[in-house]
Parts: C-alpha cells; structure tokens; sequence
C-alpha cells in the first residue's frame, strides 16, 4: 500500500500524456489530408505525426498499462468492483484506437489517403468519449448503464454531425 499512490500518480501522469497524443494526432492528421498538395507542410506534419506517437504517445500508453497493472496487484480487491471491469473494457478498446492511429500515420505517410479530414475529424471525438466513461467510472467507483448508454448515444450523435458537417465552400453556395 506504501507505493499504491505513488504508482497512481505515475498512472495519471501517463494517461495524461497519453491522451494528449490521442487527442492531437487526429488533428494532425486532418491538417495532412487537407493540404497534402503542400510538400512542405506535409513534411513539418509529418515529423510532428512520427514524434507525438513514438516518443510521446507509445510510451505513454505503456506506462499507463503498467502502472495499471500495478495498482490492480497492489490492491487486488479492485478487480471486485464492475466499474474497473467496464473501465477495463474502455480502455481496451482505447489501445486499439491508439494502435489504429499508428496505422493511419504509416498509411498517410505512403500517400494513401483513403480517409477524409471529415473522418479524422470524426475520429478524433473517440477519445474523448472513451475517456469521459473511464473517469466517470474511476470517479464514481460504479457502473450504471444509463451513464453508459447516454454517454455512447450523445457521442455517437456528435461523430455522425461531424461527419456530415458540409465544408464551409459548399454552406457558403
């Protein structure tokens, strides 16, 4: 128990750095998609691209993993609670989000861009859905499906109007 909370605040500054790269990566790549006629601009993206999921997000989503690891052996009565296995589950589908944004930098790294800027606008509200029922979760210490549905259906909501948001040459005809 002596180390319990000082792994918790190595975890929190892990999710923090980790999430700052979720958040920003997508963006980045909304910027790549949209002006990949500019060679050097896309060169300068594609650096920031490389650096903030190698040095800052990879690592950063493996220390948040371990130290959660850590904590779960610590205090094993955690895992007794639904809301760790419902953060769990989240967080799970967080890694492969994470995972799935070193895909898109390597694809539009190849000039293949398949994906919009409206997608990766969409995308980039995945994180912050994910994470608002994770702190919710760890917050409250319970799982209510209610918060979970609502929170799924708003998000899902916000994705869709992101998606069809029309570009602002086509509001402006």
């Amino acid at each position: 128990m002596e180390y319990y909370l000082w792994i918790l605040v190595f975890h929190i500054m892990a999710v923090l750095s980790w999430m700052a790269m979720l958040f920003y990566q997508p963006r980045l790549f909304v910027y790549h998609t949209e002006h990949k006629d500019k060679k050097e601009f896309i060169e300068v993206i594609q650096i920031q691209e490389e650096k903030i999921y190698k040095v800052i997000g990879f690592p950063a989503m493996i220390a948040t993993i371990l130290s959660g690891i850590a904590m779960i052996i610590l205090q094993p009565e955690l895992l007794k609670g639904a809301w760790l296995h419902a953060k769990l589950l989240f967080v799970i589908i967080l890694v492969v989000y994470s995972l799935s944004l070193e895909y898109f930098r390597k694809e539009l790294k190849k000039g293949n861009f398949s994906k919009k800027g409206s997608f990766f606008r969409a995308y980039n509200e995945v994180p912050t859905i994910l994470s608002l029922l994770i702190v919710g979760y760890v917050i409250t210490k319970t799982f209510s499906i209610l918060f979970t549905v609502i929170t799924l259906v708003v998000g899902g909501f916000i994705v869709y109007k992101v998606l069809t948001k029309k570009p602002k040459e086509e509001v402006a005809k």
